[in-house]
Protein backbone atom coordinates (compact mmCIF):
# COMPACT_ATOMS: atom_id res chain seq x y z
CA UNK A 1 0.00 0.00 0.00
CA UNK A 2 0.94 3.77 -0.47
CA UNK A 3 1.33 5.89 1.74
CA UNK A 4 1.74 10.11 0.65
CA UNK A 5 3.65 11.57 3.79
CA UNK A 6 3.58 15.53 3.20
CA UNK A 7 5.53 17.54 6.39
CA UNK A 8 6.78 20.99 6.31
CA UNK A 9 6.29 24.13 8.42
CA UNK A 10 3.27 25.32 10.10
CA UNK A 11 2.26 27.69 6.86
CA UNK A 12 3.59 25.31 3.97
CA UNK A 13 -0.19 24.87 2.53
CA UNK A 14 0.13 20.72 3.61
CA UNK A 15 -3.26 20.51 4.02
CA UNK A 16 -4.64 22.77 1.25
CA UNK A 17 -2.17 21.12 -1.20
CA UNK A 18 -3.13 17.44 0.54
CA UNK A 19 -6.98 18.24 -0.32
CA UNK A 20 -6.60 19.67 -3.76
CA UNK A 21 -3.99 16.44 -4.90
CA UNK A 22 -6.75 13.97 -2.91
CA UNK A 23 -9.05 14.77 -5.46
CA UNK A 24 -6.44 14.68 -8.61
CA UNK A 25 -5.31 10.92 -7.63
CA UNK A 26 -7.74 10.09 -5.87
CA UNK A 27 -6.43 8.73 -2.56
CA UNK A 28 -7.90 9.85 0.96
CA UNK A 29 -6.79 12.73 3.16
CA UNK A 30 -5.98 12.18 6.56
CA UNK A 31 -4.78 15.65 8.99
CA UNK A 32 -2.42 13.83 11.94
CA UNK A 33 -3.60 16.64 14.18
CA UNK A 34 -7.32 16.14 13.24
CA UNK A 35 -6.79 11.91 13.56
CA UNK A 36 -5.58 12.33 16.92
CA UNK A 37 -8.49 14.97 18.11
CA UNK A 38 -10.93 12.26 16.89
CA UNK A 39 -9.22 9.30 18.61
CA UNK A 40 -8.46 11.24 21.70
CA UNK A 41 -12.03 13.24 21.81
CA UNK A 42 -10.59 16.43 22.44
CA UNK A 43 -8.15 18.85 20.60
CA UNK A 44 -4.96 19.48 20.24
CA UNK A 45 -4.83 22.61 21.96
CA UNK A 46 -6.37 20.82 25.00
CA UNK A 47 -4.14 17.60 25.18
CA UNK A 48 -1.39 19.84 25.38
CA UNK A 49 -2.65 22.24 28.07
CA UNK A 50 -4.04 18.90 30.21
CA UNK A 51 -1.21 16.72 30.17
CA UNK A 52 1.76 18.15 27.81
CA UNK A 53 3.49 18.15 25.09
CA UNK A 54 5.53 14.78 26.38
CA UNK A 55 2.07 13.21 25.85
CA UNK A 56 0.52 14.83 22.87
CA UNK A 57 3.93 13.61 20.92
CA UNK A 58 3.50 9.85 22.55
CA UNK A 59 -0.26 10.05 20.99
CA UNK A 60 1.58 11.70 17.87
CA UNK A 61 3.42 8.57 17.11
CA UNK A 62 1.03 6.19 17.74
CA UNK A 63 -1.02 7.66 15.50
CA UNK A 64 1.20 7.93 12.68
CA UNK A 65 2.49 4.26 13.14
CA UNK A 66 -1.02 3.78 12.48
CA UNK A 67 -1.96 4.88 9.49
CA UNK A 68 1.19 4.23 7.98
CA UNK A 69 0.39 0.10 8.91
CA UNK A 70 -3.11 1.10 8.17
CA UNK A 71 -3.56 -1.10 4.85
CA UNK A 72 -5.63 1.65 2.55
CA UNK A 73 -2.98 4.25 -0.06
CA UNK A 74 -3.53 7.23 2.10
CA UNK A 75 -2.18 10.65 1.93
CA UNK A 76 -1.10 11.71 5.61
CA UNK A 77 -0.42 15.37 6.35
CA UNK A 78 1.90 15.52 9.33
CA UNK A 79 1.55 18.53 12.10
CA UNK A 80 4.80 20.87 11.80
CA UNK A 81 6.85 19.29 14.07
CA UNK A 82 5.80 15.57 13.88
CA UNK A 83 9.21 14.27 12.11
CA UNK A 84 11.53 15.84 14.77
CA UNK A 85 10.11 13.83 17.57
CA UNK A 86 10.42 10.01 18.46
CA UNK A 87 12.22 9.21 15.79
CA UNK A 88 9.37 9.75 13.36
CA UNK A 89 11.47 11.01 10.91
CA UNK A 90 12.96 7.45 10.16
CA UNK A 91 9.57 6.17 9.54
CA UNK A 92 9.63 8.52 6.57
CA UNK A 93 11.29 6.41 4.71
CA UNK A 94 9.90 2.63 5.12
CA UNK A 95 8.50 0.32 2.61
CA UNK A 96 5.65 2.17 0.67
CA UNK A 97 6.18 5.17 1.69
CA UNK A 98 7.03 8.75 -0.33
CA UNK A 99 7.39 11.47 1.96
CA UNK A 100 7.67 14.75 0.36
CA UNK A 101 9.26 18.11 2.31
CA UNK A 102 6.98 21.52 1.55
CA UNK A 103 9.78 23.89 1.40
CA UNK A 104 8.99 27.39 2.04
CA UNK A 105 11.05 30.31 2.81
CA UNK A 106 11.18 32.41 5.66
CA UNK A 107 9.43 34.85 3.93
CA UNK A 108 6.75 32.93 2.23
CA UNK A 109 5.96 31.01 5.72
CA UNK A 110 5.97 34.73 7.59
CA UNK A 111 3.15 36.41 4.82
CA UNK A 112 0.99 33.22 5.08
CA UNK A 113 0.90 32.77 9.21
CA UNK A 114 0.59 36.55 9.83
CA UNK A 115 -2.53 36.40 8.63
CA UNK A 116 -4.03 34.14 10.85
CA UNK A 117 -1.87 33.69 13.27
CA UNK A 118 -4.10 34.22 16.32
CA UNK A 119 -4.91 30.68 15.40
CA UNK A 120 -1.59 29.65 15.46
CA UNK A 121 -0.69 29.65 19.83
CA UNK A 122 2.86 29.52 19.10
CA UNK A 123 3.36 32.93 17.22
CA UNK A 124 -0.43 34.39 18.56
CA UNK A 125 1.58 36.76 21.01
CA UNK A 126 4.74 37.23 18.39
CA UNK A 127 5.02 41.12 17.06
CA UNK A 128 6.54 40.70 13.24
CA UNK A 129 10.34 40.68 13.86
CA UNK A 130 10.37 38.19 16.77
CA UNK A 131 8.04 36.46 14.45
CA UNK A 132 10.39 35.93 11.96
CA UNK A 133 13.01 35.31 14.37
CA UNK A 134 11.11 32.29 15.47
CA UNK A 135 10.40 31.40 12.20
CA UNK A 136 14.36 31.43 11.38
CA UNK A 137 15.22 29.43 14.42
CA UNK A 138 12.49 26.87 13.83
CA UNK A 139 13.34 26.20 10.35
CA UNK A 140 16.93 25.85 11.29
CA UNK A 141 16.34 23.72 14.34
CA UNK A 142 14.25 21.36 12.13
CA UNK A 143 15.68 21.54 8.96
CA UNK A 144 17.45 18.23 9.48
CA UNK A 145 14.32 16.20 10.00
CA UNK A 146 12.68 17.64 7.22
CA UNK A 147 15.53 16.78 5.20
CA UNK A 148 15.10 13.91 5.58
CA UNK A 149 11.74 12.85 3.26
CA UNK A 150 12.16 11.31 -0.04
CA UNK A 151 11.38 14.33 -1.66
CA UNK A 152 11.57 18.22 -1.43
CA UNK A 153 9.12 20.35 -3.66
CA UNK A 154 9.03 23.90 -2.97
CA UNK A 155 6.09 25.57 -2.88
CA UNK A 156 7.39 29.77 -2.57
CA UNK A 157 5.38 31.73 -5.55
CA UNK A 158 3.66 29.16 -6.36
CA UNK A 159 -0.89 28.36 -6.87
CA UNK A 160 -1.56 25.35 -4.99
CA UNK A 161 -1.93 23.68 -8.20
CA UNK A 162 1.53 24.19 -9.20
CA UNK A 163 2.93 22.59 -6.24
CA UNK A 164 0.43 19.83 -6.49
CA UNK A 165 1.76 19.14 -10.40
CA UNK A 166 5.09 19.35 -9.06
CA UNK A 167 4.28 16.28 -6.51
CA UNK A 168 2.42 14.27 -8.85
CA UNK A 169 5.50 14.65 -10.98
CA UNK A 170 8.07 13.92 -8.70
CA UNK A 171 5.51 10.73 -7.43
CA UNK A 172 5.23 9.19 -11.01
Amino acid sequence: MNKIVLLGYMGSGKSTIAKVLSKNIQIPFVDLDEYIEEKAKMSVKSIFEQYGEIKFRRLEHDAFVELLNNDQNVIIGLGGGTPCYANNHELLKGDGVKSIYLKASIETLFARLSVNKSKRPLIADKNDAEMKEFIAMHLFERSFYYNQAQFTVSVDNKLVEQTVNDIVAVLA
